[in-house]
């Protein structure tokens, strides 16, 4: 260890520092200046940002023996990573408050979560990468069980526990073979490995299923998606804005750096799997979509369509997929954000807004959120001139350059059908009469964070090829 890793990983270093500091001060402060714990959190996202930002780089520098590496996905993923944690917990505050629930261990766990997505960003080998899932997964299980007085927090997070464990099982089950068929842990060292094997080596092959499906697992991809609608349900609102935002763009992280970085030389075999994963994704989710009465379970069977879709440009196994897809989960964190925020703006102490008929008459309620709801559907369904349009866009067009036409064309059908259930939101707010529900009050921070991210989605069209051309050369190094 040297000062020159010890600077390269400042970022993670900071993070976790300030957890710990945040844990020993909580400790100390009463619940009347709770809010102190939530400054610390906000502050050290802001440092993380600057810290990552001034040591910003153009080329892929590996140190720990190359188990940590900074290169400029890590850097741009870094910074989504924080903006989109610094946008939760401005969500969180109000409903917290409002429910007892203002209790330093969110952001404690929140920080501990985003020091695991971190090093699953900057991981440089199978080991790494494995520490950094754990390190975010078992506060992710924490978080969802943070209501500790609701029975269904508590079994969703039972079920997303045992679920997470097999996942992390079968994780770590294709890593061993792997490292038995390669004999290294290092990431560029098992791709040159592999490129001296043959492609059809049996411990090879079983090691890349085992992996596969371990990140389908994570990511949620059909059939292993069972956890996400129960999680999202049960979980508090603030955790599923949480759970459905930064961890995506982890998990992006993480497929490229296994997928890609690791196992660019099997493509060939890995791209039949993701094919299958893709397709059951955008089906099964937008179909089953279409049947929920519950915003929070559709928002998550609409997740896991977009996981499907943002699979789509990895599989294409091009520098033009990999770009559209990093582009595509932005986008997607950006609106998953928005959406979950929308949920909280109307929720009160003793009110959830999760039902779609908590959305009845929201135009005449309040025009200016059922308008930030309607960009925000609008962007998910794919409408023009949206940033989620530009989204699919990139990905269906990369799959055709791909050659991969008879996919493009089972994806832009996939995504008509699942118009059909955003659009009905809409439809809800402006078309149907209102119900009675109690006022909107939130702080003003709340409300300016909320409305910069729904705006976002068409506010940003202007830069949306400087954005994708960043995206594309953030995967270059890695590609």
């Amino acid at each position: 260890m040297n000062m020159q890793a010890l600077t390269i990983a400042a970022p993670e270093i900071l993070v976790f520092s300030m957890a710990c500091a945040i844990l020993v001060i909580d400790v100390f402060l009463t619940d009347r200046s709770r809010i102190v714990s939530y400054l610390l959190a906000q502050a050290t996202l802001v440092a993380a940002f600057a810290l990552t930002l001034w040591g910003m780089t153009d080329t892929a520098v590996h140190v720990f023996n190359g188990a940590y590496v900074r290169d400029p996905m890590a850097d741009v993923l870094k910074l989504a990573i924080y903006a989109a944690v610094f946008v939760a917990f401005v969500y969180s505050r109000d409903y917290l408050g409002e429910r007892d629930l203002f209790r330093g261990e969110f952001y404690i766990l929140g920080l501990f979560g985003l020091c695991g997505m971190m090093v699953m960003v900057s991981a440089g080998s199978f080991l790494t990468l494995y520490l950094g899932l754990e390190l975010l997964s078992l506060n992710l299980y924490a978080l969802t069980a943070f209501n500790r007085d609701s029975a269904l927090s508590t079994e969703a997070a039972m079920k997303y526990f045992v679920l997470g464990a097999i996942a992390s099982g079968m994780l770590l089950f294709g890593m061993s073979m792997l490292y038995g068929a390669t004999g290294s842990l290092d990431l560029a060292t098992v791709h040159a490995a592999i490129g001296k094997l043959s492609p059809n080596h049996i411990v090879l092959i079983f090691g890349l299923v085992f992996v596969v499906v371990g990140l389908a697992f994570k990511v949620g991809a059909v059939p292993f998606h069972m956890w996400i609608p129960d999680v999202y349900q049960g979980a508090a609102t603030p955790v599923a804005v949480y759970i459905g935002s930064a961890p995506k763009i982890a998990a992006f992280a993480m497929i490229m750096r296994l997928l890609v970085g690791g196992l660019g030389e099997l493509s060939a075999s890995w791209q039949d799997m993701l094919i299958i994963l893709a397709i059951l994704s955008m089906g099964l989710g937008n179909i089953i979509a279409i049947a929920q009465t519950n915003i929070k379970r559709m928002l998550a069977y609409s997740t896991i369509s977009h996981m499907g879709f943002f699979l789509l440009g990895i599989l294409s196994a091009t520098d033009n997929g990999y770009g559209s897809s990093m582009f595509y989960v932005l986008v997607y964190a950006l609106m998953s954000l928005g959406a979950f925020g929308v949920i909280i703006l109307l929720s009160r102490r003793g009110f959830e807004a999760e039902w779609l008929e908590d959305f009845r008459g929201l135009g005449q309620r309040s025009p200016w959120a059922a308008f930030l709801m309607l960009l925000l559907m609008f962007s998910m369904a794919g409408v023009p001139p949206t940033l989620g349009f530009y989204a699919k866009l990139m990905v269906i067009q990369s799959l055709v350059d791909a050659g991969l036409v008879w996919l493009a064309i089972v994806s832009v059908l996939m995504a008509v059908i699942g118009a059909y259930y955003y659009l009905r939101v809409v439809k809800l707010m402006y078309f149907d009469e209102p119900a009675e529900a109690p006022s909107i009050e939130a702080h003003s921070d709340m409300r300016a964070v909320l409305s910069l991210n729904a705006i976002g989605v068409i506010a940003l069209i202007p830069w949306v090829g400087a954005l994708i051309d960043l995206c594309r050369e953030a995967v270059r190094a890695i590609s």
